[in-house]
């Protein structure tokens, strides 16, 4: 055992260095956020130390619109028969996809926040992912968010599925470790105090949230899914002979003191091949280069950081046109001088040779410039178009085009959301697949709730033949983009009536 956590933790280093560079990117776009307002000495005590929000609102609008497009209030999930239509078949569809949207809704009442959770630090980072298993402390599967940083692969590895290595880095309470010490689920050890390891992108999340992240008073665990030849559980040939090939398993171990708290089985118990089970979906916002996507903060981080930097220009112009300061002889007295003067005051002023006008000389502070305004217009412009979080103007539209010129605007406009879309409801459609086997798995003979119309529960085998899929539309990320499509629709069945099913499209 210490062999093994020794071997795995010089590999899970190996794998933290391989992307220090992602990491240091991602913690100076999480400064860039604009949730804090800096407290600034520099040029000046008290100059502008605000943060334009572009990441922030391009975030909050890709939050929103997905939100609603993923998970409405019905739930999420809808049904596909595979195979020929049967009126059985039809009846169990609606039997599963009434159950899961219950369980999804209902039963699993973390799903929906864990949903957004997923959506903001998908935008922001590009990646994001979603941990599916069952749960025997609670009786049931669950699907939580994992954030991009809590997932390490090696080097080289082009997705989740085909990485050789998978760690998912945890964090437990004591109290949480010795519930699952007691319940079996982790080896009975000793393991001292936590060590109080914060990286840097914890530390920086806890200062844009307004928290002091001293000291992480948890356990570090680093959960892998790795391929192991284990002495005496070695992979046998047909004659019985060890073949040398590593097997998928799934280590647990302490950060701290290296100490292994469970291996597993990552195979289904029988399965010959010995294939190695899928816990994680991986969502990505831009699919990049490398295994982690690229987010918001890759993409317009740059317009972030420069519209920033105008802004705190501008207002510091202001500040300095409105109050200027300048130069005094020596000789000059004025009371209270170390104060500035406010609307309607007049001071005392002791001239030693002159007029006053030549012993003061003001600085020639500008007013705000024009051109800096303009060009800090014109970065904020083009990051929200980049980040297609730009208001569509409406206006410049005629109410009289022809519905096809509209789609076409829309659709040119929607164009990058739509993709971003249609590779979250590929990543969805994933996670609802290892839902409903550990559901099936499960599946109870009753439902937990009466159903309407009084039909039978649904059980394992309604769940063989039916494929479940998110009820978002991969072709149409907006409403404003189903109504139209609608409409072209409509257009179309005004040429060929008896092609179309008219009730239904109306």
């Amino acid at each position: 055992l210490s062999t093994i956590a020794s071997d795995l933790l010089e590999d899970f280093e190996t794998d933290q260095s391989s992307r220090k560079e992602w990491v240091d990117t991602y913690v100076d776009g999480l400064k860039l956020l604009g949730m804090k307002y800096e407290d600034r000495t520099e040029p000046w005590p008290g100059a502008c130390g605000v943060f334009y929000p572009l990441l922030s609102e391009a975030a909050v609008r890709f939050q929103a619109e997905s939100i609603m497009e993923t998970f409405p209030a019905s739930g999420p999930v809808k049904t596909q028969i595979v195979g020929a239509l049967t009126k059985e078949k039809e009846d169990a569809a609606e039997r599963v996809k009434d159950d899961m949207n219950y369980r999804l809704t209902e039963e699993m009442p973390e799903y929906g926040p864990e949903h957004e959770k997923m959506l903001w630090s998908l935008a922001l980072a590009g990646s994001a992912f979603k941990k599916v298993y069952y749960d025997p402390s609670l009786g049931r599967q669950i699907s939580i968010f994992i954030p991009a940083e809590d997932i390490v692969v090696p080097y080289g590895a082009s997705s989740v599925e085909r990485a050789e290595r998978v760690t998912h880095v945890m964090r437990k309470t004591p109290n949480e470790l010795l519930k699952l010490q007691e319940a079996g689920f982790y080896r009975d050890v000793e393991l001292g105090d936590p060590s109080g390891e914060l990286d840097d992108i914890e530390k920086q999340k806890a200062e844009e949230q307004g928290m002091s992240a001293i000291q992480d008073e948890r356990f570090r665990l680093l959960e892998m899914n790795v391929d192991l030849d284990l002495k005496g559980f070695e992979d046998k040939n047909k004659k019985g002979k060890p073949t040398g090939i590593a097997l998928p398993y799934v280590v647990t171990i302490e950060k701290g003191t290296g100490k292994v708290l469970a291996i597993r089985r990552n195979w289904y118990e029988g399965d010959k091949l010995h294939l190695k089970r899928q816990h994680f979906v991986h969502y990505q916002y831009i699919p990049g280069f490398g295994f982690y996507g690229y987010g918001l903060i890759h993409l317009i981080g740059g317009y972030a950081k420069s519209a920033t930097m105008l802004i705190r220009q501008l207002v510091d112009a202001g500040t300095l046109s409105n109050l200027p300061g300048g130069l005094k002889s020596r000789g000059l007295r004025i009371k209270g001088d170390d104060t500035p003067i406010a609307p309607g005051e007049f001071r005392d002023v002791d001239v030693p040779s002159g007029s006053i006008r030549d012993n003061i000389l003001p600085l020639p502070y500008k007013e705000p410039s024009q051109t800096l305004y303009t060009l800090f217009q014109q970065i904020v412009q083009e990051g929200r178009a980049f980040a297609s979080s730009g208001d569509m103007n409406v206006s410049d539209m005629s109410a009289t085009a022809p519905v096809g010129t509209t789609l076409a605007l829309l659709e040119r406009q929607l164009k990058v959301m739509g993709a971003v879309q249609s590779r979250m409801h590929f990543s969805m459609k994933q996670e609802f697949k290892l839902l409903k086997n550990i559901i099936a798995d499960y599946a109870p003979e009753e439902y937990s709730y009466e159903p309407e119309d009084g039909s039978p529960s649904a059980r394992k085998s309604d769940y063989d033949n039916v494929d479940v899929i998110p009820v978002s539309d991969p072709n149409a990320s907006t409403m404003a983009q189903k109504v139209v499509q609608y409409q072209a629709a409509l257009q179309l069945a005004q040429t060929a009536p008896q092609l179309y099913d008219l009730p239904l499209l109306h």
